[in-house]
């Protein structure tokens, strides 16, 4: 057990035996100023919260200080009635607020009574059964809301376990909050009591016990309890002031004091009525201007402050709207043109300037042209514009590559640098900053001018940042083909197609496919990185099996087979076997029969956990095969490889999966490896 915990535990028990042990009237005295710290420190920690849940401990520090409360009663009770004094505290109390008039002392003790049990007390228990019934009558919405964020992939599962966490908090905050303002109205109740005891009990033993005349037990045990009873209701008073504002207080960005003095005091002109009804009151009443002007002027100069600093805040926001507005009737582009959204952006930080200003030897414009023409003859796509933009938002050094407005790639920059990578070995000379390549995540490192011939003469390859920047945004080009055709690109297509073959176009369009159909057909083409540069061989394909099946999937999968010299010199590189992972008997007929048909087509109904098996087994082959140095590709039947692929391409989305009838009967098939279950 640590020493603070000890240390709580003891001054429990310490607690529950002032009960029973008498207290020495010093020691009396030491616990007495710390009641009264404690019970202030309470009240400064509840102003200075922004959410109840930061001091989730004072249900239960509200009943310990309570406990102790009371403990110090029942101790100073024992002290007044057998020695007829309680210490120095409790007569200091007795004497300074009674001010030699025991009456008066007794005056003010029933309205700190009063004050406690009636307005705060009650107020508090209200507030907090409240609280407690509205926060348990909320759950089920909250917790609705929760699950709905989370499916919709606002937040992610970590944040939705925490946002549960703090609603299970704030029920069992409001609900402890709710029975422990019963300890603070009992603590009133018990305070009345033990002042009557008090004092009655003090008469009689003052007479009897102590010897002391009628007179003189009056003064001197009304005296005593008068302070015994201050200095209990005073930290009893701060504690449920306390209580009060912690389940009344709304959570905010600030503390109490930042909330008063940011709401309360943002309307100036308020503080001139209230000074001008201060001037007449003291000017038309008795009271006199002498104890009234000089608030009144206080108000008066607090009020034109306040509206001096408004009036400068909202002339600098007017200016900064002023400046906006400006800006926007300078810019060329309209308000339709903004809402348009770029098929393709690439934005850089201020650093990178240099790449696309052609004054500065840039050649970034020179180098998205080649990537336009090198996507044209290896996918067959032509890409949209590249829309060039410089972003002050971002880093000096980052770029971002955005997709239709998303942004689906970033990186750094360094200009002055070249981007090394190693050969597989590292050589301790070649120092520069740690980094990773951007486009296939490799680890790099940035090096000077001077490091580059030694780097390139060890074998790392070395290139300049244009052809990093070039590189990453062909991948990402590459990557996200599939997105970039839509039915105005598929129709673009077509018409080129039409210009040499215009009857295979008529035959197909539109009485056998629609242009939307055929998109999606491209679409799937690109998406597992097929070229779809041979477009006759295509439209023959889906003129051929379109009067039989409109399925996307089915007519995809035809289309591939069309395909099969293509494909076949893709993955295989000439005068080499094809190396591939095979899928064995057991996994295809599992496959074959978890397929389900219905009225839109057929998918695959197959058991999570079997996926999760295919999957795994097949990650640990297409490992080896890295590990080997070639290139994964997935072998399989005709029948199951559009399902196989949607298996695979949830977590290898790179990895290619082909079929039999996909592959020339010319080229060699090399099966290094087998996936079974």
């Amino acid at each position: 057990m640590k020493a603070k915990d000890l240390t709580v535990l003891i001054g429990i028990i310490g607690i529950v035996l002032m009960m029973v042990v008498p207290i020495p009237v010093g020691l009396l005295d030491v616990l007495l100023i710390i009641n009264i710290s404690a019970a202030l420190m309470i009240l400064l920690i509840s102003m200075n919260t922004q959410d109840a849940l930061q001091f989730s401990i004072f249900p239960a520090l509200l009943l310990i200080t309570t406990l102790f409360r009371l403990a110090l009663n029942v101790s100073t009770t024992r002290n007044i009635l057998q020695h007829a004094e309680a210490g120095e505290v409790v007569e200091t109390f007795g004497n300074w607020v009674a001010g030699g008039q025991v009456a008066i002392g007794f005056v003010v003790f029933l309205i700190l009574v009063v004050v406690q049990f009636i307005v705060i007390t009650k107020g508090s228990e209200r507030v907090a059964e409240v609280g407690a019934r509205f926060t348990l009558d909320a759950m089920p919405g909250k917790q609705m809301s929760i699950d709905a964020d989370l499916n919709a992939g606002l937040i992610n599962e970590q944040q939705a376990r925490d946002r549960r966490q703090k609603i299970e908090r704030e029920a069992d905050f409001y609900g402890s909050m709710d029975g422990a303002s019963k300890f603070v109205k009992g603590d009133a109740i018990a305070s009345i009591i033990i002042l009557i005891i008090n004092l009655l009990g003090g008469f009689v033993i003052g007479m009897t016990v102590h010897g002391l005349s009628f007179g003189e037990s009056i003064e001197r045990f009304s005296i005593l309890t008068i302070g015994d009873g201050l200095v209990s209701q005073i930290p009893a008073l701060l504690i449920s002031t306390a209580a009060g504002l912690i389940v009344t207080r709304a959570s905010s960005e600030g503390n109490l004091a930042y909330d008063v003095t940011s709401q309360v005091l943002r309307y100036p002109k308020l503080l001139f009525i209230v000074a001008g009804t201060i001037t007449l009151l003291g000017i038309g009443t008795p009271i006199g201007p002498v104890a009234t002007l000089p608030f009144a002027a206080l108000l008066v100069f607090a009020g034109y402050r306040m509206q001096k600093s408004l009036a400068k805040q909202q002339k600098e926001e007017d200016l900064l709207v002023e400046e906006q507005q400006i800006e926007e009737v300078r810019s060329p582009e309209s308000v339709i043109s903004l809402l348009q959204v770029d098929p393709i952006e690439f934005e850089f930080g201020y650093g990178l300037i240099p790449l696309a200003d052609t004054q500065q030897g840039g050649d970034l414009l020179d180098r998205i042209i080649m990537i336009r023409r090198q996507c044209a003859l290896e996918l067959g796509l032509v890409v949209p514009v590249i829309r060039i933009r410089d972003n002050i938002q971002l880093k000096p050094n980052e770029y971002v590559i955005k997709i239709k407005g998303n942004t689906v790639a970033r990186g750094e920059l360094l200009l002055n640098h070249y981007l090394a990578m190693s050969p597989g070995f590292d050589d301790d000379s070649i120092i520069g900053i740690e980094t990773v390549e951007p486009a296939f995540g490799l680890p790099a490192i940035w090096i000077d001018e001077a490091t580059k011939e030694r780097a390139e003469l060890t074998g790392y390859t070395v290139v300049d940042p244009p052809s990093v920047v070039a590189t990453h945004l062909t991948e990402i080009v590459k990557r996200h083909a599939h997105e970039l055709i839509g039915r105005q690109e598929t129709k673009a297509l077509i018409e080129n197609v039409r210009e040499t073959y215009p009857t295979l176009v008529e035959e197909l369009i539109p009485s056998i496919l629609t242009v939307g159909e055929i998109q999606k057909v491209l679409s799937k083409l690109l998406r597992e990185k097929i070229s779809i540069r041979d477009m006759v061989t295509i439209f023959e394909t889906l003129a051929d099996h379109g009067t039989y099946t409109k399925d996307p999937d089915i007519l995809t999968e035809y289309v591939r087979q069309s395909l099969s010299r293509q494909i076949t010199q893709q993955f295989s590189q000439s005068g080499d076997a094809l190396r591939v992972i095979t899928v064995g008997p057991s996994v295809e007929k599992k496959i074959a029969e978890s397929v389900q048909s219905s009225d839109q087509g057929s998918y695959l109904a197959l058991d999570p956990i079997m996926t999760q098996t295919i999957h795994q087994r097949l990650n640990e082959q297409v490992n080896k095969q890295i590990q080997s140095g070639y290139q994964p590709v997935v072998l399989t039947s005709p029948t199951i490889r559009m399902y196989l692929r949607q298996i695979v391409e949830r977590t290898m989305q790179d990895i290619p999966v082909l079929s039999y009838s996909e592959l020339e009967p010319s080229v060699e098939v090399q099966s290094i490896g087998v996936v079974n279950l």
